[in-house]
């Protein structure tokens, strides 16, 4: 048997998930949690030997609870349920841990295969997140590169450590045009 858990913060994703599985003999269901803290909280009790874990949940996100979740139990494969399959979140996950990235739109028989891949140590990737990846690789991100010539003097203020304070009074702006131009 494949011990699995869904990691969810939609009941009814999580609800339908558990079904799903309830049709497999192989796959057996051993937990649910809705935020990525409680998934860390409940993996350890439970052992299981994949997660599937949406991205987008409140408290800790999908990509923090993989890196944690790996980190403290590396043999737990995690994939990736998610509704997004943009460049950085496939990234992200991936570089957190994700043994495979699927998008909600997956059939059930591709997901039970996902699954038992995972189990085994075999990465599985939807077509959307492969193009991500490659649409990544072939376009990178250069660091700043799309910031504007206000936020490059903030940014270089930041660096020389002022704080948003100081940064305003140097610059004659607000405080808030300041935060806004560092959160940029």
């Amino acid at each position: 048997m494949i011990r699995v858990m869904i990691v969810d913060d939609h009941a009814v994703v999580r609800g339908g998930l558990s079904k799903f599985l309830q049709v497999h003999k192989d796959l057996e269901l051993v937990g649910e949690a809705e935020n990525g803290k409680e998934a860390i909280r409940l993996a350890e009790q439970l052992h299981p030997d994949v997660v599937l874990m949406d991205l987008k949940m409140p408290e800790m996100d999908g990509v923090a609870a993989t890196r944690e979740l790996r980190q403290r139990q590396p043999t737990t494969r995690v994939i990736v349920l998610t509704s997004f399959a943009e460049d950085n979140m496939v990234q992200g996950a991936l570089q957190a841990g994700a043994t495979g990235y699927l998008l909600k739109n997956v059939s059930v028989s591709e997901l039970a295969n996902a699954i038992r891949a995972a189990h085994a140590g075999r990465m599985t990737l939807s077509s959307e997140a492969t193009e991500a990846l490659v649409h990544a690789a072939a376009h990178p991100i250069v660091p700043a590169d799309d910031l504007t010539d206000r936020e490059r003097e903030v940014l270089a203020l930041m660096v020389d450590g002022l704080s948003n304070q100081e940064i305003a009074d140097r610059l004659f702006l607000s405080l808030g045009t300041v935060k806004f131009h560092a959160g940029n």
